[in-house]
């Protein structure tokens, strides 16, 4: 396994469990998400290069807009609960309160 590999594994995992372990503000959880997307991204746009493949570009650019649009629904989600509920703690979002 080459060292780029190995970092885009280590990124993906990073984020992941930072997803999964610090859990307190809905931002962090959001950026976390970002940067899964970030590393898949990153590792799906390298791989054509390392496998000299020229016809499978399309799939990065799909990752990427998808990433976007996440981060535009995350923050808005995060402006949204803020307002309503004074703060980005994920243990006051309650789905039983709706």
């Amino acid at each position: 396994m080459s060292t780029l590999h190995l970092s885009f594994y280590s990124a993906f995992t990073l984020s992941s469990l930072g997803l999964a372990f610090h859990r307190t503000h809905l931002i962090a959880a959001l950026l976390c998400l970002e940067s899964m997307l970030l590393s898949m991204y990153i590792a799906l746009s390298t791989w054509p290069v390392e496998t000299q493949m020229t016809s499978s570009a399309l799939l990065p650019m799909l990752t990427l807009t998808f990433s976007a649009c996440e981060a535009g629904t995350g923050l808005a989600l995060l402006v949204a609960s803020s307002r309503t509920h004074g703060s980005d703690h994920l243990h006051n979002l309650n789905l039983l309160q709706c």
